[in-house]
Formats: structure tokens, sequence, C-alpha cells
């Protein structure tokens, strides 16, 4: 009964929140200083199916892949891809799998805030060096996180916007 209630009690606010992220999705309609990539990274995936990228900034180049979240509580199967700019500038795209319910989900994290992405639980903090994370619950088993270093940190939602799950 408790664990139930629990649930239902988490559901409701991830429902309820959302200013921070709104819900609704808005293409990009004006062109931007921006590159467009439409690549999926079969790397970046949880079983079947990957990622595909529709958008990362211009003037990053592709870096180092990475495999660990060190904010995350537990230990998860991450697997992820940085892209580097100018001044150390950095921006991580990847996926961590075994997420199943959004209790587990919303406790991945200390400290962080929780909120909604178009309609899905999401985690919103900050790391050492002001670097800013966010996290969402794709599916059962698949959450997609996206961090950016404070000089990319306005494209964090973007970035998210183009994110896409094959499969």
């Amino acid at each position: 009964m408790r664990r139930c209630l629990a649930s239902a009690i988490i559901v409701l606010a991830v429902a309820g929140c959302g200013s921070d992220v709104p819900v609704t999705h808005t293409a990009r309609t004006t062109p931007g200083p921006v590159t467009v990539h439409e690549t999926p990274y079969p790397d970046l995936t949880c079983g079947d199916g990957s990622v595909t990228l529709t958008y990362v900034p211009s003037g990053l180049s592709r870096g180092p892949a990475f495999n660990r979240v060190k904010s995350l509580t537990r230990k998860l199967h991450v697997r992820g891809r940085t892209w580097r700019g100018s001044g150390g500038e950095q921006l991580l795209v990847g996926v961590v799998c075994g997420v199943r319910s959004v209790e587990t989900f919303a406790g991945l994290v200390s400290r962080a805030g929780l909120g909604a992405y178009e309609g899905m639980p999401a985690l919103r903090w900050r790391t050492r060096g002001d670097m800013r994370n966010f996290m969402w619950l794709e599916r059962p088993g698949v959450a997609v996180y996206v961090a950016a270093t404070p000089g990319l940190a306005h494209e964090v939602r973007d970035v998210a916007d183009g994110v896409a799950l094959d499969g």
C-alpha cells in the first residue's frame, strides 16, 4: 500500500512540475549559428535502437566517449559522447540504462530538482565547475543525459529537443 501511495505521489508531483522545462515542444524555425547533424549513434543505446542527434551547437568537435556520470547514486550502465569547443567548453550526451521506474529515477541524483520534460520525469542539477546537468526518463530502462559547461548551458534545451531514440 505504501509503495502504491508513494508511486502515486511521485507521478502526481512530476505531472504538476515543469515550470523549469515547459512540456510543449517548439521547433527551431529561424536559422542560427548551429550545425545540424542527423546522425545515429549506435554506441549510445540501451539495447535495440540508437540515439539520433539532430542538433549540436556549431564550433564543437567530437571528443571521447564516457561511461560514467559521477552524480548518480547507483551504479548503472552509461554510454555517452563528448563534444569540445574553444575555451574548454564541453557538451555531453548519453544514455543511462537500467532505470525502470519513476521512483528509482527520482532518487538517482542527490540534490537534483525534479520536474518534467515533454511529459516525462526529468532531473536538473549542477556539479563542480558549474556544469549544468539535465536528464529525463525517456522510457522504462532508458534515461537520456545532457550536460554542458557554463558557456554552452543555454544550448542544453535545444540539444535535448534534438535527441531521438530509435527502436
